[in-house]
């Protein structure tokens, strides 16, 4: 299968809405595509179904059969994107980097780096106990080796 042809029928439907993004585009050996796409509000089956149609009807399956499926990314899989990091402002995540982790509530994310905050209690400076300080970390895209929304119930 041509990766090229299948990526620019999959860019060529995402045009029809701005608002959708891909993510990830994979062909095996066997011919089984996947492409997984996200939005900035999220993604309707109906977005989904347009988009694999607009690839299937577009390859001829007499000259290579293929399977395809069109999905978007579940929960478990990490952020890889900068459009999923501003989609998940507000949410709380859990970033690693090579030196350490965080967990903290996304409060920014920008073309470079996004920014955590979150309470941690801490040893007073004078005498006995503990007092919570709100916490705030910068972290640049480029040294997140994993991002995650965490799942709150």
């Amino acid at each position: 299968m041509d990766q090229k042809k299948i990526k620019d029928l999959v860019d060529e439907a995402l045009e029809l809405n701005e608002s959708l993004f891909l993510i990830n585009l994979v062909i095996s050996e066997n011919n089984k595509i996947q492409v997984t796409v996200d939005g900035d509000n999220g993604v309707p089956l109906s977005e989904c179904i347009r988009i694999s149609r607009n690839v299937e009807h577009n390859l001829d399956r007499e000259e290579e059969d293929f399977s395809l499926e069109v999905t978007t990314p579940d929960i478990a899989h990490p952020l890889t994107e900068k459009r999923q990091y501003i989609k998940n402002i507000n949410r709380i995540l859990k970033v690693k980097t090579a030196e350490e982790s965080f967990e903290g509530t996304l409060t920014n994310a920008d073309e470079d780096k996004i920014v955590l905050q979150w309470k941690a209690r801490e040893p007073k400076p004078i005498g006995k106990g503990k007092v919570t300080v709100e916490k705030t970390a910068t972290i640049e895209y480029k040294n997140i080796k994993e991002a995650k929304v965490k799942i709150v119930f």
